[in-house]
C-alpha cells in the first residue's frame, strides 16, 4: 500500500522527546509504552486468531512461525500502526510526511517451548527484490501482542548500535558487499538485549539494526506484529542508505549536531 503526500494520519498527542531521539541515535532502536490501545490490540488479536485457525501450526512446531499478508486485506493489523499514534511517532524519526503505509504486515509467532538462543544477528532484505535490489527499508516498527515483561519469552533480541557499525562496515567495503555478507555483515557485536514490554508497546528500530528470533521457555506463545517501513524515495537510494544511517532521518541528524 501507498499513500499520497497529502495523507493524514488521525491527530494524536503523542511526540518522542529528545532523549528518545538521542536513544535511537545511539543505541538503534527505541520502545514506547502503550502506543497501541487495548481496542485496538483487541481487534488486531482477533484477526490473528482467524488466521491461526485457517492455517495452524503443526502440533510439533516450536519456535518462530509467521503469517504475511497484504495490510489492506486485514485493517485491524494495519490499525495498529495507522489509527495508533505509531505512524506520527515513526515520523517523529524522519518527518513529517516521510513514510509511505507499508503494503504488508508480518504477524510473528514464538511458540514454546523453544529453548534457543541466537548465536548472531542478521539484517532484512536478502537475497534481495526481483529487480536486483536489496530488500532494505527504512525502518521495523514492530507493535507486541503479547506481554513479554520477562527473558527468553519468545523477545526479539537486538544488538544496541550496530546500525552504525553497519554503515561503517558499508562505508569501508562499499553498499554491494550486502549481497556477499547475504544478512550477516562481519561486524563486532556489542552484548545482544531482548526487548520487553507489554502488549500494545510500539518498538521502533533502524533497518541496519542487527537482530534476531530468541527463544521461548515461557508457556505462552509470543505475538507481535511488523511493519517494514519506507521513506518515499528510499529504493533508489539503497547505496547512500547503507553508508549514511542518517539518510532517511533528517530529525535524528538533526538532534545530533
Amino acid at each position: 500500500m501507498t499513500r499520497s503526500r497529502n495523507w493524514r494520519c488521525p491527530t494524536v498527542g503523542r511526540v518522542l522527546n529528545p532523549e528518545q531521539l538521542r536513544e535511537f541515535a545511539e543505541r538503534g532502536f527505541v520502545v514506547v509504552p502503550q502506543a497501541a490501545s487495548r481496542d485496538l490490540v483487541v481487534a488486531a488479536s482477533g484477526v490473528i486468531d482467524e488466521l491461526i485457525a485457517a492455517k495452524p501450526p503443526g502440533p510439533d512446531v516450536r519456535g518462530p512461525y509467521n503469517y504475511f499478508t497484504e495490510s489492506a486485506r486485514e485493517p485491524a493489523l494495519l490499525a495498529l500502526l495507522t489509527e495508533s499514534p505509531a505512524f506520527v511517532l515513526a515520523e517523529n524519526l524522519t518527518g513529517p510526511g516521510t513514510l509511505e503505509v507499508p503494503w504488508h504486515v508480518q504477524v510473528a509467532l514464538n511458540i514454546p517451548s523453544f529453548p534457543h538462543r541466537p548465536g548472531m544477528h542478521h539484517i532484512d532484505g536478502a537475497p534481495g527484490e526481483a529487480d536486483g535490489r536489496p530488500g532494505t527499508f527504512t525502518m521495523l516498527a514492530g507493535v507486541l501482542m503479547s506481554d513479554q515483561t520477562d527473558e527468553d519469552a519468545g523477545n526479539l533480541w537486538v544488538w544496541p548500535g550496530t546500525h552504525r557499525r553497519h554503515a561503517e562496515y558499508f562505508r569501508e567495503h562499499g553498499p554491494d558487499a550486502f549481497f556477499a555478507a547475504g544478512g550477516y555483515p562481519p561486524i563486532r557485536l556489542p552484548e545482544p538485549e531482548q526487548i520487553r514490554g507489554r502488549a500494545g508497546d510500539l518498538l521502533l528500530a533502524h533497518y541496519l539494526l542487527g537482530h534476531n528470533i530468541g527463544g521461548n521457555i515461557s508457556a505462552v506463545t509470543r505475538r507481535a506484529v511488523y511493519f517494514r517501513i519506507k521513506r518515499f524515495g528510499h529504493d533508489p537510494r539503497w547505496r547512500e542508505f547503507l553508508r549514511d544511517p542518517w539518510l532517511d532521518y533528517d530529525p535524528v541528524r538533526a538532534a545530533l549536531a
